[in-house]
């Protein structure tokens, strides 16, 4: 439903900057064909979303795709940067007519233009390179708990993988590598492993088998996030349904070829040293859940003198976790925003928009994420695994 009220949205956006482009043109040099060349350009980049969102997978469906998740980034900054030269003409005209000056020439109007026109492809370009940068935050906590003879565990905690179109083979084997470089104990990755489609994975199997060389002592575990199930998106944003959103089969078989284990809404005991609990996702529990435990449903019945982790993908409930006994809860889906200014709208939405927060007792981290999930960029936060180093001092 969003997708639909945002079509006309877009079409409009795209239509005011065509004029503007337009104009810009007219006072270059430049004959009607150089026009007419920009005009069919220009239409054809921005209607390409529409048959890259309904076209049945191809190759040719793939490489539109993977476009249009560069060309949204590009508008995103275009926007901001025509929002900016809209607000310096408007002052400067009003600071000619206050003083009595002659506004800006024509001359200057293009070369104003030309660098604006720099200014988005720096950002759009930067922006792309950054987010393929996987890189490394470190955390350093203390649980006043004993875990038995483990006097330290070294986590590490990665999220919204987002695999699919933007996000493959290239950036897992980066991410395994930096993993295995830690020598964790654990690793865990908390959600939105999938971006809405198994199809748009190129290679499956090869995926798996990279995946599949995580090395940790004690495994890797994940739970789901709100973008691991089949749904259908046009620009990111999805059309409503009756029909509950929920995993693809293929995405659990894919998970398990990974040896990666999947915890819905459940927990385990590891070596007899501390629990770790997978909970279902909050918008979309899944198959088989109606609804998702409560911290104290998931919490029940386990001996509260042990450490208790909970891998939840969005950084919700931390009261209600920090009050049922849980000594740290890992999480992601924010992305931190992603794009500037993404990244200082967010924190009017979360408590943890990123990074680490102490509720009570309970530590709460939430990673910024690994992959992207729209524009395939980075501006402003950035791309990263986080290693969580937890010593033990209890009993």
């Amino acid at each position: 439903m969003i997708a639909l009220f945002l079509a006309p949205v877009y079409l409009l956006f795209c239509w005011y900057l065509w004029r503007r482009l337009r104009r810009w043109l007219d006072l270059c040099p430049w004959g009607r064909g150089v026009q007419a060349v920009a005009a069919v350009l220009f239409a054809v980049l921005n209607l390409s979303i529409l048959p890259a969102s309904f076209l049945e997978p191809s190759a040719f469906q793939r490489l539109l795709k993977q476009f249009n998740g560069f060309w949204l980034g590009v508008l995103l900054y275009t926007a901001l940067v025509a929002v900016g030269a809209e607000l310096f003409w408007a002052l400067r005209r009003r600071y000619a007519k206050g003083h009595g000056r002659a506004p800006f020439s024509d001359r200057h109007r293009v070369l104003t233009g030309g660098l604006c026109l720099l200014l988005i492809a720096a950002l759009s370009v930067g922006g792309s390179l950054n987010a393929r940068n996987i890189q490394t935050t470190d955390y350093r906590l203390t649980v006043n708990k004993s875990a038995g003879a483990l006097q330290e565990l070294k986590i590490v905690l990665v999220a919204d993988l987002h695999l699919g179109y933007s996000v493959g083979a290239a950036q897992m084997g980066q991410m395994v590598g930096k993993i295995n470089r830690e020598q964790p104990d654990l690793v865990v990755i908390a959600g939105d492993i999938f971006d809405n489609s198994y199809d748009a994975l190129e290679d499956p199997a090869a995926l798996a088998a990279i995946l599949g060389n995580i090395q940790s002592k004690y495994g890797v575990y994940a739970c789901y996030g709100n973008h691991d199930v089949e749904e259908k998106l046009l620009a990111g944003f999805s059309f409503s349904s009756d029909e509950k959103k929920v995993s693809d089969p293929r995405m659990d078989a894919f998970l398990e070829a990974a040896n990666i284990h999947l915890l819905r809404d459940e927990g385990l005991l590891i070596d007899d040293a501390f629990y770790l609990l997978g909970r279902a996702d909050y918008e979309r529990p899944g198959r088989g859940i109606e609804k998702r435990k409560s911290p104290a449903e998931l919490t029940w019945g386990l001996d509260y003198s042990k450490p208790i982790l909970v891998l939840d993908h969005e950084p919700r409930e931390l009261q209600a976790l920090a009050d049922a006994g849980v000594d740290l809860d890992l999480c992601g889906h924010t992305h931190d925003g992603q794009l500037f200014p993404g990244n200082l709208l967010i924190r009017l939405f979360w408590e943890n928009p990123c990074g680490y927060l102490q509720k009570d007792g309970m530590h709460n981290i939430v990673t910024s994420g690994v992959g992207v999930f729209g524009p395939n960029m980075r501006l402003g936060t950035k791309s990263e695994l986080c290693r969580v180093t937890v010593t033990f001092r209890g009993g």
